[in-house]
């Protein structure tokens, strides 16, 4: 039976990920990986292990943290930069399109990299997907480089050469916005109120920064209440 590692940052877009995996493939073969990387709090790594947990998979946990120690990031701990309270549109409305202030360098195609050897390791004689979150808004005005089609096909391509044809990268929502995907989870009963979105690592969502205000949105746009932001 075909395996599968899915990406977890315990937000709505990996969330989403994870539900639709299990839901082809089945808990038993799903493996959810979650990267800390450096970023502000660790909220978001909670969440991951509360859906892992949902689900019943088994979940790993890596540091990549010191390969972005030189990063200025605003999302890093280390940086002197404030995190945007402002969407994504609004940034790039302001500076023109091109990388925003929470774009971590290469973020992804580390994290791609880690889950291919995850995935080579654990399955060696397996056929392994590895499922990421990425979609449409986030490449848009190439905000995000590393969430782009052209970025995941090419990855994908190493990954699969790399493994010698047995680990693949599995990018559904690439071609879908937000809404989308949420619309996808909601058809999964995907636990969205287990996930974690914001920036910030308060007690609850700021409602303010670029990722709050496209979750805000992306639920509104289906009609339901977010749970984490109880906004409509």
């Amino acid at each position: 039976m075909k395996k599968a590692i899915i990406l977890s940052s315990g937000g709505v877009d990996s969330t989403t990920c994870v539900s639709l995996a299990v839901d082809r493939l089945g808990a038993e073969n799903v493996v959810t990986a979650s990267i800390f990387y450096g970023q502000k709090h660790k909220k978001e790594i909670l969440a991951a292990r509360k859906v892992a947990e949902y689900y019943h998979v088994r979940h790993y946990e890596f540091d990549l943290s010191a390969i972005f120690q030189y990063s200025n990031c605003s999302l890093l701990a280390g940086s002197t930069e404030e995190i945007a309270h402002e969407s994504y549109a609004e940034q790039i409305a302001k500076n023109g399109e091109g990388k925003v202030s929470t774009y971590v360098p290469f973020r992804n195609g580390l994290m791609l990299s880690t889950a291919a050897s995850l995935a080579a390791s654990l399955f060696e004689e397996d056929e392994v997907d590895i499922y990421i979150g990425a979609h449409a808004d986030d490449a848009a005005g190439d905000a995000y480089a590393d969430c782009s089609e052209p970025f995941l096909k090419a990855m994908g391509d190493a990954v699969s050469i790399g493994t010698y044809g047995k680990v693949h990268l599995v990018f559904p929502f690439a071609e879908m916005n937000k809404a989308g995907v949420v619309a996808t989870g909601l058809a999964l009963h995907t636990p969205y109120e287990l996930t974690w979105s914001c920036y910030e690592g308060g007690e609850k969502p700021c409602g303010t920064c670029g990722t709050c205000i496209d979750r805000a949105a992306a639920f509104a746009a289906n009609g339901v209440k977010d749970p984490a932001l109880g906004e409509k």
